[in-house]
């Protein structure tokens, strides 16, 4: 029940990073993804569908392959008192994360899921591919975007009660971004850079309480294991 109780949480602390990250993807994706649509030229609301469905099945694939390092970690032992230690370990990165977010990290983060030079590049392509194949294309991309705020929450799903669990989290964190990328194109630039600070300091600070929930969560449960073995 209380696993249940914190994946469920974790669930809509995933969901609210991905809200409160609308400045921040506006600021950092809005550009690409406008200019990406308007020299689509996309008709009706099929591109737009794609692209994000798309984006959405490379945070569950995420997801997925990250909650499967977490339970391969944990079935070999390799970190001890395995799933509590993972998630001590994930709650100190995400904080981490959060605090890159936030500015204030004195690590700062250079891992991504692809270079951005790449991305930028495999969007240009995308567009010669036709309108709902260019755009679904140019939607996987975007899901592999390096961008700390994903990561962030993929190194939560490694610890995910499931395989399930941690498509769920992802997703979670990827439809409260629908709202401004899904409507990247028309809010872009109406934002001023106050807003969007703001947008993205609340959510680093709903990434670092994501952080602390986890290793909170990790080191109650890696007490209670070290009393059943000691």
């Amino acid at each position: 029940m209380h696993h249940h109780q914190i994946a469920e949480f974790s669930y809509w602390l995933a969901f609210t990073t991905g809200l409160l990250a609308s400045g921040h993807c506006l600021g950092m994706c809005g550009g690409l993804v406008s200019g990406f649509f308007m020299k689509l030229n996309a008709k009706g609301y099929a591109p737009y569908v794609a692209y994000n469905a798309a984006r959405l099945s490379v945070y569950a694939l995420i997801g997925l392959l990250a909650a499967l390092v977490g339970a391969v970690l944990v079935m070999t032992g390799v970190v001890g008192l395995a799933q509590g230690v993972l998630r001590i370990v994930a709650g100190l990165v995400i904080i981490i994360l959060g605090l890159d977010l936030l500015g204030v990290s004195p690590l700062r983060n250079t891992v991504g899921f692809a270079p951005i030079a790449w991305v930028c590049k495999q969007f240009g392509a995308a567009t010669q591919r036709g309108p709902v194949t260019g755009a679904a294309i140019a939607g996987a991309i975007n899901g592999l975007m390096p961008c700390s705020m994903t990561m962030a929450i993929a190194v939560l799903a490694t610890t995910a009660p499931s395989v399930l669990g941690g498509m769920l989290v992802m997703l979670a964190f990827g439809a409260g971004t629908l709202p401004s990328l899904f409507f990247a194109s028309f809010l872009f630039g109406k934002l001023g850079p106050r807003l969007r600070g703001w947008f993205l300091k609340g959510a680093a600070l709903v990434v670092i309480w994501l952080g602390v929930t986890t290793l909170w969560s990790g080191g109650m449960f890696y007490l209670k294991m070290y009393q059943l073995v000691a």
